[in-house]
């Protein structure tokens, strides 16, 4: 089989299992992140998500740090930032910190969203008309980490100069619009939100113009995964994320018996969980690597995020260690290399 010509990243939700706490979860993706690097991943992703309790990457910056003291030559990011929840020259500040600690190996992913619920996005004292000004809140930033600041006599220190590269990241044609009106690479939130996919991407590439940092489009799609040994076990893990995703979104927290979560992903009210897993790939590797060809043609992604959406941490981290191997990442890793 040759080898998997588009890059592959992770998007790492630093998930929180059941019965673990949060630093189980760190030192879960520290151990990922390692062996992402020696897999050939081209880099890792955590996206700010707040009020979750099966999600640890709220304080994404300090996260990114963390992983990055911890692995030596990964890309990592955000994926992303959720700009409107924060000043941007504050996030000027934090990405030029890691950026001059880690030089080359950051990314910073932004989006507009709350990343939360209404009631915590009043505690994280957002205004509610905030994405409003997130166009203008992007550039403001650009301008802190490659200069000229917008903002007379206000430099970003760290920051100024260290040019971390930016992404536009999105689930609907505002996102890709404004990717293309900026010369930004967009990224497409497909592994939640499958709706507007290929929509936004035609959008995006015809009305792209280039930029400073980016001469053509770039496009990176997310994608779900779960890769096992069986074709069983993998239908196992996927049935198992499902009913998570019941609790998750239906239930809202509350917990239901399998019996109980199947029930629901029969109704209508389970369509919607249904819906956000259309672009998934269950199945032994070889199905797994048919799907993620099919999905590049489809999309013509310059490069897929590939998110291990196995419920159990030792299936999590094979499904990620067996992409890696169909697609021949760690081979291509060592030809470019040497």
């Amino acid at each position: 089989m040759t080898a998997f010509s588009t890059p592959l990243s992770i998007l790492d939700l630093a998930q929180v299992g059941t019965d673990e706490t949060p630093a189980d979860s760190f030192r879960a993706s520290v151990e990922m992140a390692r062996n992402a690097e020696r897999w050939g991943y081209h880099r890792i992703w955590y996206a700010e998500h707040h009020n979750m309790s099966a999600i640890a990457s709220s304080a994404t910056s300090v996260l990114i740090a963390h992983i990055a003291a911890n692995t030596e030559r990964i890309r990592l990011g955000s994926g992303g930032i959720m700009l409107p929840n924060h000043a941007p020259l504050t996030i000027a500040e934090q990405f030029g910190t890691l950026a001059e600690l880690h030089p080359g190996r950051i990314d910073l992913g932004l989006g507009r969203a709350p990343g939360s619920d209404q009631q915590t996005m009043r505690a994280l004292r957002r205004d509610p008309s905030s994405a409003e000004s997130f166009p203008q809140d992007v550039l403001e930033l650009q301008g802190y980490l490659t200069g000229p600041s917008r903002i007379p006599g206000v430099e970003a220190t760290p920051g100024k100069g260290t040019d971390v590269p930016l992404y536009i990241l999105g689930s609907s044609l505002f996102g890709a619009r404004l990717a293309a009106a900026l010369g930004l690479p967009y990224a497409f939130a497909s592994h939640f939100a499958p709706g507007a996919l290929l929509d936004a991407l035609e959008i995006y590439r015809r009305e792209f113009r280039p930029s400073a940092q980016l001469a053509e489009p770039y496009v990176i799609a997310a994608v779900n995964v779960i890769a096992a040994d069986t074709e069983d076990e993998a239908e196992r893990q996927f049935l198992e994320t499902k009913r998570k995703r019941v609790g998750l979104f239906v239930g809202r927290g509350r917990t239901f018996t399998p019996e109980e979560a199947d029930m629901i992903l029969d109704s209508p009210a389970g369509r919607q969980v249904l819906a956000m897993v259309r672009y998934t790939a269950v199945g032994t590797p070889a199905v797994v690597r048919d799907y993620l060809d099919r999905f590049v043609e489809q999309t013509g992604a310059d490069e897929l995020m590939v998110v291990s959406s196995a419920t159990e941490r030792a299936a999590w981290m094979r499904s990620l260690e067996l992409v890696a191997d169909v697609t021949g990442l760690a081979s291509r890793t060592a030809v470019t290399a040497g």
